[in-house]
């Protein structure tokens, strides 16, 4: 019989991988083969070295473009290796060096490049991936907020629609994020790292400071309106499935999540971890958000309930926008073509984008 946190895994996150651009294939396959847990990481990191491979073959013939392609599909796989795999802090670690090298490989290959970013905070620094859109002169920016197991190098297939739509994209490892896991823990008052970005991109002369926008997955929808609540150089903010009250959800949230919380925030146990997750709320915070705010919740989502997204959309000040899909799971992955691009032209339009 399986392993029940293989079962949650694939339950909770099947159309995540897929819709983020692991292969149908690929899922269905390496999933099959895997009957235990602590078996996840390997397979998922076997395939990911396939596409790290083809990438290198093609880079070889000349096919740069072709490479950054296939890298960027490695580095996902091996995101997916090591985003909940907390149990073995050193397998997951290697996981995920490796996804960052593929990505970064990647970068200056993909139509629009990136660019790999350094930011200063409190003593150390965020490392993030920005990508301006071709043939535009200081576009809008996008600012990426990620989630409890979300890194910048899962992103790309979030990115697309903003850059096709004429805005630069940064998508940054806060705290207890990717890079900045195993240095810095989750810390419920984000708008502080979101301040130290924005203090930063207003130094870059290639993007419109005038025009930032702000966008958080998952935990990140939590991260990203919280922040805008404090940060009033954010013009507008999209939040996708994110809670409005952490602890609240805390009994229904299944053990992989629970365990990978308590080890991004730095606790000893389950119950620390509960009693910190009490600071990461909206509670007379929500009420201080005044930029207009776009929310997609998924009535079918076992992770944040629905109702987290319809309580943030009544409690915010400024325009909302409430998008609530009957049929959506967690961040609606299962349904992206009812908001993913819709969500990009809203930013658009937010941020004085024509679309003509």
């Amino acid at each position: 019989m399986p392993d029940a946190r293989v079962e949650t895994a694939i339950h909770h996150w099947a159309a995540r991988f897929v819709s983020n651009g692991v292969p149908l294939t690929d899922f269905q396959e390496v999933t099959a083969g895997i009957a235990s847990w602590p078996d996840w990481c390997a397979a998922w990191s076997a395939r990911a070295a396939i596409h790290d491979q083809l990438g290198d073959a093609v880079f070889a013939a000349g096919n740069k473009l072709s490479a950054g392609e296939h890298w960027t599909r490695a580095g996902v796989c091996y995101h997916f290796a090591k985003f909940v795999f907390v149990e073995d802090v050193a397998q997951m670690k290697a996981a995920h060096l490796k996804a960052v090298a593929c990505r970064t490989k990647a970068l200056p290959y993909l139509r629009p490049a990136g660019e790999r970013v350094e930011i200063p905070f409190e003593g150390t620094h965020f490392r993030g991936i920005l990508r301006t859109p071709t043939g535009i002169e200081k576009p809008p920016i996008v600012i990426m907020c990620m989630g409890l197991d979300s890194t910048k190098e899962e992103t790309d297939a979030y990115e697309q629609p903003f850059l096709a739509r004429g805005m630069a994209i940064l998508a940054f490892d806060g705290p207890g994020q990717g890079e900045s896991e195993y240095e810095l823990g989750i810390r419920g008052d984000y708008e502080v790292a979101v301040r130290a970005v924005v203090d930063w991109v207003e130094k870059r002369s290639d993007v419109d400071t005038q025009r930032i926008g702000l966008w958080g997955v998952s935990l990140g929808g939590y991260y990203a309106p919280r922040a805008a609540a404090f940060e009033k150089r954010i013009r507008a903010c999209i939040s996708l499935s994110g809670p409005f009250d952490w602890s609240d959800n805390w009994p229904m949230l299944n053990e992989l999540t629970r365990e990978t919380f308590r080890v991004r925030a730095k606790q000893k146990t389950q119950d620390g971890a509960r009693q910190y997750g009490a600071a990461l709320t909206l509670k007379g915070v929500a009420q201080n958000i005044a930029c207009p705010l776009y929310i997609v919740a998924g009535k079918q989502d076992r992770i944040v309930p629905w109702q987290d997204g319809e309580r943030l959309a009544k409690a915010a000040k400024g325009p909302v926008e409430f998008v609530l899909l009957d049929d959506g799971n967690h961040v609606a992955n299962n349904r992206g073509y009812r908001w993913r691009t819709q969500s990009a032209d809203w930013m658009a339009a937010q941020l004085g984008v024509s679309q003509t």
